[in-house]
């Protein structure tokens, strides 16, 4: 008989963007969580559900070991957990619902029980986790086999005589080095190297040397690691990166901090580890604008090995990143991007339109960003607000008929901003197609620059241009069509 089954409630296969990108990634946070618990003593295993197309495969796997516990306890270092998919969502309550037939103690941590814990508790749930979770249930784990009282927990939700019973927040960890490397020996690592094959990119594994984020950004939810910022050592790092090189064969990384290196020094630290241990490898961060700027980071961060930084650009207008709370200047962005680009560093952009307020000459400022600044990469969404955030108070009367996408290309409007659905969707379309415009144009002016350095992709850039103009072009007036509806 199994003590503990570890699962979570993130499908690839069911968010059909992300499934297409063939680059899944295992459930870092579960892992972390498996391990503290067998380091304790107890028996456990993973139900990973990354790879699966439907909650029902469970049940085989409940029948057979015989948990004692099933614990949902979703990847929090993955943005697409924060979510709070409702695709996901039902998953989740199938597993527990599944779970509870074969009398399972069913507990959740995730961040969106953690907003939404009456659906959950109501939907069969036993004990909901909030925030970080892994001392959490330790202790709550050990009581129940103590038979002991749940009152003095700190963490947790649960029901008592049809009341729902909220316990103090538990305080956050401090030295995360305390915690055990994560189980990596219970993912199917094979599994996810043949998608990534298929994909036709370089395998990647991911880490996170940090938890939380000490920034105010008004739209950003925190439910698992909040506000508080703790980090790894750089030698507990290079340790797991160097388990991983050895036992998977993996030389690239995907670092999912929320933001990467934040503590003073700790990156120049990380590059001596590495230089120290002759570790060498390939990786790729979030980050924020302002702190790349900083000291001799971009420096550090080229000697290591990074290759692509994604960082929250978010907008090319100063007045919505000011009322984002952001803190960051768009003169920042140009700055950070130039530096970045001459140490060949990749760069990528998360932009956001839709924010309150937003006007067309705010979107206008983005888009001219954009097409002069081309990033590597870009990824475009519609602002979505979460529980928690002073943005979700702000419109939280708007969300009467949806509260959440039901997957993470939804992108649909929640609230009453400047424009509908539909028009930003198509704004999402004829962004993607300028910008690809813009790189067909910077690699034909490379071209006539240095012709015998002319790159596969280059040509496919260059020769989708004929595509890119006149459906830019079509889907410009379309939008103007659609601005004058929306007044």
């Amino acid at each position: 008989m199994l003590d503990i089954l570890f699962s979570h409630s993130y499908y690839y296969p069911l968010d059909q963007k992300q499934w297409d990108n063939k680059t899944p990634y295992p459930p870092l946070g579960t892992i972390y969580a498996a391990a503290l618990m067998r380091e304790k003593g107890f028996k456990v295993d993973l139900f990973d559900t990354n790879l699966k197309d439907n909650p029902y495969e469970i049940e085989k796997e409940i029948i057979h070991k015989k948990p004692k516990f099933l614990v949902l306890y979703d990847d929090g270092f993955n943005y697409l957990t924060k979510m709070c998919l409702t695709t996901m969502r039902e998953a989740a309550f199938e597993m527990m619902r599944i779970g509870k037939t074969h009398n399972c103690t069913i507990i959740v941590n995730s961040s969106d029980a953690t907003d939404h814990y009456s659906k959950y508790l109501y939907n069969g749930a036993d004990y909901i986790i909030q925030g970080e979770g892994e001392n959490t249930l330790l202790e709550l784990i050990e009581t129940l086999n103590q038979k002991g009282a749940t009152e003095k927990i700190k963490g947790i939700v649960y029901s008592r005589n049809e009341e729902t019973i909220t316990n103090p927040k538990r305080e956050v960890l401090k030295n995360l080095d305390d915690l055990p490397l994560p189980a990596w020996d219970l993912v199917d690592i094979k599994s996810y190297k043949e998608i990534w094959t298929r994909s036709g990119k370089e395998f990647t594994l991911n880490l996170a040397t940090t938890r939380g984020c000490p920034f105010k950004c008004n739209w950003c939810a925190k439910p698992i690691y909040g506000n508080r910022y703790n980090n790894h050592s750089p030698e507990y790092i290079v340790k797991h990166i160097q388990l991983l090189q050895k036992n998977y064969q993996v030389s690239r990384f995907w670092m999912c901090d929320d933001i990467f290196g934040l503590t003073p020094g700790w990156v120049q630290s990380f590059n001596y580890e590495l230089k120290k241990t002759n570790t060498k490898l390939n990786y790729y961060i979030q980050s924020r604008v302002d702190l790349l700027l900083k000291e001799d980071t971009i420096e550090a961060l080229s000697e290591s090995g990074l290759e692509e930084v994604w960082v929250g650009a978010e907008s090319g207008s100063q007045s919505i990143l000011d009322a984002m709370d952001k803190g960051t200047k768009v003169e920042e962005i140009y700055k950070a991007t130039h530096l970045l680009k001459e140490k060949n560093i990749r760069v990528a952009f998360f932009i956001q339109f839709g924010y309150l307020g937003e006007t067309k000459k705010d979107i206008s400022e983005t888009i001219r960003m954009i097409k002069e600044l081309i990033p590597d990469d870009l990824g475009v969404s519609v602002s979505y607000p979460l529980p928690g955030t002073k943005f979700y108070e702000k419109v939280k009367d708007d969300l009467k008929f949806k509260a959440n996408w039901t997957d993470s290309d939804d992108l649909a409007m929640m609230f009453k901003g400047t424009y509908n659905s539909k028009y930003y969707r198509k704004l999402h379309r004829y962004v993607h197609k300028e910008y690809r415009k813009s790189q067909g144009l910077q690699f034909l002016k490379k071209i006539f620059k240095s012709p015998s350095k002319v790159s596969a992709i280059a040509v496919k850039r260059i020769a989708y241009l004929l595509y890119y103009f006149p459906s830019a072009f079509i889907d410009a007036q379309v939008l103007k069509r659609m601005e004058h509806l929306n007044e």
